[in-house]
C-alpha cells in the first residue's frame, strides 16, 4: 500500500474537495422542530489533515431531550449562548468546506434548520457521509455505526455522543478513508446541500422569488430527485435486508421529517416512490390500518408493511444492487 506521502505526490486526485469541516451536532430529539444543543467543527486540509478544531454549546430555548445520551442538562445549557449568537462563527468554519458527518444528511438538516430560524443560511454547498463513503470503500465493518468505523481504523472514542470527541473521532477515522478512496481512484459520494429558504412554526407565504414546498413546518426549494440508478430486485421480504432499487412508499405522519427519511433512502441506493403500485417493495407508515389511498393500495396489492422504527434499522444494512 502507498504511504500517505506517495499518495499526496503521486496520485492525488485533482477533483478532490480542497478543505473539509467535519461536523458533529448533539440535539434534543430527531424531528424537525427539535433542536441543536451542541456542536462541533474540524477543519481538515485537502488531503484530511486537522487545521484546527472548535466546540460549542447551544441553548436550545427548549427541554434538552434525551439527557441519557448527549449527558447536557437544562441547568448545563442555560447560560450557553443561542444558535443566533453562535452563527457566524459556525459559518465561519463552514465556508468553503465539503461538510463530512457519519449519516451526514441529519447533521445537516439540523444545522440548516437552525440556520433557517435565525434567518440566514449555512455556507454549505456539499456534504460527505462516511457511512456512504465507508460502503464505496467496501470496508469490512459489522454495522454503520461511528464506533465500528473507528475501531476499523484504531481510533479510540473516549466519550461517544459528545459532540467534540465524535467530531475527533471522525476526523481521525476519515482521513484514512480519504487516502484509501485517493489510492483507489473513488469516486467521493458528495451530494448537494439545499438549504431552507425560509421557516416558520405555521404555515405562511414564501417569500417573493421562491419557489418552494412546505412540509410540516418548514419551507424547502422544490426539487427533482434523479433516478435511481439500480434496477428494482422486487418486494421486500421479512428476515432478510432491504436491497438497493427497492420501490420504497412512505404514508401518514412521522417522527422523523418526511424528507429526511426519503433522503437517507436515496442515499442508500432505494427508490423513493410518490405512489403505491404493484411495483412498490415496501410501505413504510406509522398507521396501517388508516384508509389512506397508500395504506388501502397496499392492502389490495399485498404490498409488505412496516412502521417507521422497523423502516430505521433495515436502513442501517441495505444490500448492494445484485446480491
Amino acid at each position: 500500500m502507498l504511504d500517505d506521502r506517495t499518495t499526496a505526490e503521486t496520485t492525488w486526485p485533482t477533483a478532490y474537495p480542497q478543505g473539509y469541516a467535519v461536523v458533529d451536532v448533539e440535539t434534543t430529539g430527531l424531528a424537525r422542530d427539535d433542536r441543536i444543543v451542541s456542536a462541533a467543527v474540524y477543519r481538515l486540509d485537502a488531503q484530511g489533515n486537522v487545521e484546527d478544531h472548535w466546540y460549542t454549546l447551544v441553548n436550545p430555548q427548549r427541554d434538552p431531550g434525551p439527557v441519557w445520551i448527549h449527558g447536557l442538562t437544562s441547568d448545563v445549557l442555560a447560560g450557553a449562548p443561542l444558535f443566533k449568537d453562535i452563527a457566524e462563527e459556525f459559518a465561519g468554519r463552514l465556508a468553503d468546506r465539503v461538510l463530512v458527518a457519519h449519516n451526514a444528511i441529519f447533521d445537516w438538516q439540523m444545522i440548516a434548520r437552525e440556520y433557517a430560524r435565525a434567518e440566514t443560511t449555512a455556507p454549505v454547498r456539499q456534504r460527505l457521509c462516511t457511512i456512504a463513503l465507508s460502503k464505496e470503500l467496501n470496508l469490512p465493518l459489522p454495522n454503520h455505526k461511528l464506533e465500528s468505523l473507528a475501531a476499523h481504523f484504531g481510533v479510540v472514542q473516549q466519550r461517544a455522543h459528545h459532540a467534540l470527541d465524535d467530531a475527533r473521532v471522525l476526523a481521525e477515522a476519515f482521513r484514512p478513508s480519504l487516502h484509501a478512496a485517493a489510492q483507489g481512484g473513488v469516486r467521493l459520494p458528495l451530494l448537494e446541500c439545499r438549504p431552507l429558504t425560509e421557516w416558520s412554526d405555521s404555515a405562511a407565504t414564501p417569500r417573493v422569488g421562491h419557489q418552494a414546498s412546505y412540509r410540516g413546518g418548514s419551507w424547502r426549494p422544490s426539487r427533482k430527485r434523479p433516478p435511481c440508478p439500480h434496477p428494482n430486485p422486487g418486494r421486500f421480504e421479512d428476515g432478510k435486508p432491504l436491497k438497493q432499487g427497492m420501490r420504497i412508499a412512505f404514508s401518514g405522519d412521522t417522527s422523523v421529517e418526511r424528507e429526511l427519511l426519503e433522503d437517507r433512502a436515496v442515499e442508500a441506493g432505494l427508490h423513493v416512490a410518490t405512489s403505491v403500485s404493484r411495483l412498490t417493495s415496501l410501505l413504510v407508515t406509522n398507521d396501517p390500518d388508516s384508509a389512506t389511498s397508500k395504506t388501502v393500495k397496499a392492502k389490495s396489492f399485498g404490498t409488505p408493511v412496516v412502521d417507521e422504527a422497523a423502516f430505521t434499522q433495515l436502513l442501517r444494512d441495505v444490500a448492494p444492487a445484485g446480491e
